[in-house]
C-alpha cells in the first residue's frame, strides 16, 4: 500500500467516524440543537477541504489555509474539542471550514468549488449560510480566535 493510499484511507476512516458520530449524537442529546443541519454537513466539508487540497487550480496560499483547516478538523486539541465536547464539538471546524472556503471562492473560482462538492446543498449558499450565523454557533470569542487565526496566515 503507497503513503497516499495509507493517507486516503485514515481520510476515509475519520469521514465515516465523523459523520457516524454526528448522526448519532443528533438522534440523541442534539435532537433539538439548532445548528444540526450545518453540523451534519461537517463530514462533507471536511472532503471538500481534502480535495480542494490536491487541486491544482487552488494557489498555494489557499492551500496552506486548507491545510490548517485539515488539521484543525482532525486534531483532538481545538478550540471546541470534540473529545470534551462530543460531536457538538464539530461546530467549530464547520465555521472555520466555512471561512476558509469562502477565501477559496473569492479569490479563485466558485466553479473550482462546487466540482468538488459531494452535499446535498448548494455549497456557495452553504458557505455563506454558515458565515452569517458562525458568530452566534461558536460564540463570538471563539469566531473571533478563527477568523484571527487565518486572517494572521492570510497576511504572512
Amino acid at each position: 500500500m503507497s503513503e497516499q493510499d495509507s493517507q486516503l484511507d485514515y481520510q476515509l476512516d475519520f469521514y465515516q467516524q465523523m459523520r457516524d458520530s454526528i448522526r448519532g449524537w443528533i438522534k440523541g442529546k442534539g435532537v433539538d440543537y439548532k445548528f444540526a443541519d450545518y453540523l451534519l454537513a461537517a463530514p462533507d466539508l471536511f472532503h471538500l477541504l481534502c480535495r480542494l487540497a490536491v487541486d491544482k487550480e487552488v494557489p498555494t496560499s489557499e492551500k496552506a489555509k486548507l491545510a490548517g483547516a485539515i488539521a484543525y478538523f482532525v486534531s483532538p486539541v481545538d478550540l471546541i474539542p470534540e473529545a470534551i465536547s462530543g460531536p457538538f464539538g464539530y461546530i467549530d471546524d464547520v465555521a472555520m471550514a466555512a471561512f476558509v472556503l469562502n477565501s477559496i471562492i473569492n479569490k479563485t473560482s466558485p466553479e473550482i468549488v462546487q466540482r468538488h462538492w459531494a452535499g446535498d446543498q448548494n455549497i456557495l449558499d452553504l458557505v455563506q449560510q454558515i458565515l452569517q450565523v458562525a458568530e452566534e454557533m461558536v460564540g463570538s470569542g471563539l469566531w473571533e480566535k478563527i477568523v484571527k487565526g487565518f486572517d494572521k496566515k492570510d497576511k504572512e
